[in-house]
């Protein structure tokens, strides 16, 4: 029997929880879904991640407004998925005038913003419920090329691209003074880690890099907030085991001959009794599996994912 594509058995609302993790920061969690970040500046505030809708983003600024009346001045985009980003326009009327962004970022929305703003409403019809709130592509004011640190009054923001992994443009906000990183996701906990666009061999080597940091909250992009170096490193692990396990596992299956069914196949082997029951697993590894064989195969720049060629594949795989 096929199993329903992607998400859109998925209808049933997440419990929303608004965290605080540091004097500064704060975590937007839903049991599994897209998170987003807040620092809460003297002066102003900066969103991590801007939610699938200007209608979600309203729920998140509500939340905001419950503890502070001070602009949202800054949204950071950690990467170019739409179901992060979408949502940036309801922060105009809150103060923001600076969108911000890497390069690589930016370069990917030029490549396949449009393509992707399609695929993931097909893919996760829950989340993007108010897709008419949409205005269309979330484009940014401020392109970072390097390291890029905002003083919201009282605390200060460092914004850079620490390596390709889950995307070749990922971006993270780390608040040094309280040790809270905004990950994006280039860290997930006890959910599906997507990798359908992702650099998987580089993909650990970021997350060393994100370790040495040595930090005490973590805002992942799915899953709950860390709190404790013990439990950001778990997420770190986490995160390191899935992609480490699925590219291996692909480069058996290229190694072996395998088409794609059987890569399919074997992978599951490996990851389903270790993360198969976790959130949006079934969801993401048809896409997980497709990129890491095509990697393995030598296809370094991941191919464009359609509305079309996302059933193609998920027929191939999931039925």
């Amino acid at each position: 029997m096929s199993k329903a594509f992607a998400s859109q058995a998925d209808m049933a609302d997440k419990q929303i929880t608004f965290q605080q993790l540091s004097a500064h920061c704060w975590a937007y969690t839903a049991e599994g879904d897209p998170n987003s970040g807040v620092i809460i500046g003297e002066r102003f505030i900066m969103v991590s991640d801007a939610t699938a809708t200007p209608a979600m983003a309203r729920d998140l600024i509500a939340r905001i407004r419950a503890v502070s009346d001070k602009p949202i001045k800054y949204v950071l985009l950690t990467h170019y998925h739409a179901v992060r980003v979408l949502g940036a326009s309801a922060y105009a009327a809150e103060g923001a005038s600076e969108i911000i962004a890497s390069q690589g970022t930016f370069e990917l929305i030029v490549e396949r913003g449009k393509e992707d703003m399609r695929s993931e409403m097909e893919r996760f019809p829950r989340l993007f419920r108010n897709a008419e709130s949409i205005p269309g592509l979330t484009w940014p004011t401020l392109v970072v090329d390097g390291k890029l640190t905002v003083d919201l009054g009282g605390v200060r923001v460092q914004v850079w691209s620490p390596g390709p992994g889950h995307t070749r443009g990922d971006t993270i906000a780390w608040v040094e003074e309280e040790k809270t990183l905004f990950s994006g996701d280039l860290v997930e906990y006890n959910a599906g880690v997507y990798t359908g666009d992702a650099q998987l061999e580089e993909w650990p080597a970021t997350l060393q890099s994100l370790r040495a940091l040595q930090a005490e909250a973590l805002v992942p992009g799915r899953g709950e907030a860390m709190k404790g170096n013990s439990q950001v490193n778990a997420a770190l692990d986490y995160t390191q085991r899935w992609v480490e396990t699925l590219y291996r596992c692909a480069k058996e299956a290229a190694a072996a001959g395998m088409d794609l069914k059987a890569a399919m196949e074997h992978t599951r082997k490996a990851m389903d009794p270790v993360f198969g029951h976790v959130f949006i697993y079934e969801h993401c590894l048809p896409f997980d599996v497709s990129r890491a064989y095509d990697e393995a195969r030598g296809i370094k720049n991941p191919r464009v994912w359609t509305a079309e060629r996302d059933q193609e594949m998920w027929a191939s795989l999931q039925s």
